[in-house]
């Protein structure tokens, strides 16, 4: 073979990395990047010891941790919604007035207008699809800045929910079926079979995965560390069960909350759809040069975060056996409280569903546990407040941090 030929011929391949050989990072390097959940984790650990001890004993019993399940179903599913905005790089301030205005509908439409529970519901869905649909055209073709739009949207629903109303603050709902949704108990069968189920199926993909990677040659973490990780998520898992069914079982709305995180999720990490979120949020531009529609990537985005909030209103109202006219003036901040405190950037594109989780029982517990010590709104506001000040600087260092390291 010529010199000539030789000198065309491609550079070998390089070979994939192997962990063994990387240089063991320090502590110092550790804090500068993602640390993940593993914060978060902590903090939510910290203020149960704390609550824990100052009400003696009281914060940690199956009733009152059942009780602070049931209570952040409803910011759990409008954080949920608020988590795929801000992976956009966007914000929704009408999630609260969506929800609220949402529950109204369904509420006027069974007990005066005599609907069927299903229609019912499925006119509320509607009517949040309908308001996000709204939203996202306007921010994503008339190009106003996201904040300016959902703040006049929830002025005029906070309005459209007063009309409908008709001058009554509350509206009893009675139901059954409404009724029934977030209060209900899962049987002991259900109860112990679908999240063991949920987690044999986590287990085996984890598992896969790991082989799959190790067959193509690819990067994976320590097989130490993945043991460790899925003996943590069975604990876990399990260990909340134990403490459901200790009291009166796993509440219906925790699976309602846990169904639509698994399908959030799998539309993030496993579509294409999923993919074009995280790369709008991470540079718009960038993306429309790759050839990504990037104003319907907002408008299915904001439609669906309203459609949540639907949702979480339709629970909330069955929690609470009726609709009212007032808005619960926290509700917007804990829902986007509870996803940046998960670890969801307000500069869009990082973040995962799971970690509101998380967020959320930070919020739920805060306020859980300073009822148990009977502090007022103003000392609970206060407190929320200086929790999300703290998560957000956290978020914006660790990106300076980041960006300083070029990555």
């Amino acid at each position: 073979m010529s010199e000539a030929v030789k000198q065309k011929q491609p550079a070998p391949t390089t070979s994939v990395e192997v962990p063994s050989r990387l240089p063991r990072p320090t502590v110092g390097q550790l804090l500068r990047t993602d640390l993940g959940f593993v914060p978060v984790l902590l903090t939510l650990l910290v203020i149960a010891a704390y609550f824990a001890l100052t009400t003696g004993g009281l914060f940690l019993t199956p009733r009152n941790l059942s009780n602070l399940v049931l209570q952040i179903t409803q910011i759990g599913v409008l954080a949920l919604g608020s988590t795929l905005v801000l992976l956009l790089g966007e914000i929704d301030l009408s999630v609260a007035a969506v929800s609220t205005l949402c529950a109204v509908v369904m509420g006027v439409l069974t007990e005066r207008q005599g609907m069927s529970a299903g229609w019912a519901i499925l006119a509320a869905l509607a009517t949040g699809a309908l308001a996000g649909l709204i939203n996202g055209l306007l921010v994503a073709f008339i190009r106003i800045p996201s904040f300016i739009v959902t703040l006049a949207a929830s002025i005029g629903y906070s309005g459209l929910l007063l009309y409908l109303l008709a001058g009554q603050s509350t509206l009893i709902i009675h139901n059954p079926f409404i009724v029934s949704l977030a209060n209900n108990y899962l049987p002991d069968v259900l109860g112990v079979g679908l999240p063991t189920l949920a987690l044999l199926l986590y287990i085996g993909f984890v598992v896969l995965n790991y082989v799959r990677r190790r067959q193509a040659g690819l990067r994976t973490q320590p097989l130490a560390r993945l043991l460790l990780q899925i003996v943590i998520v069975a604990v876990i898992v399990e260990g909340a069960v134990a403490l459901f069914e200790s009291y009166l079982g796993v509440p219906q709305s925790v699976v309602f909350l846990t169904g639509l995180i698994l399908l959030c999720w799998l539309l993030l990490t496993k579509t294409p759809f999923g993919r074009y979120v995280y790369a709008v949020g991470g540079n718009a531009e960038a993306a429309r040069r790759a050839g990504i529609n990037v104003s319907l990537i907002r408008v299915a985005v904001f439609t669906m975060c309203s459609t949540l909030a639907a949702i979480g209103g339709v629970l909330a109202a069955s929690r609470g056996l009726a609709v009212a006219s007032q808005i619960d003036p926290t509700l917007l901040l804990d829902s986007i409280a509870a996803a940046v405190i998960g670890g969801v950037s307000l500069f869009g594109g990082k973040g995962s569903v799971w970690s509101l989780i998380l967020g959320a029982l930070i919020i739920g517990s805060l306020e859980n546990g300073l009822d148990l010590k009977s502090q007022g709104t103003d000392v609970k506001e206060m407190v929320e407040g200086v929790v999300l000040v703290l998560a957000v600087a956290a978020d914006a260092l660790i990106r300076r941090a980041q960006a300083r390291r070029g990555r």
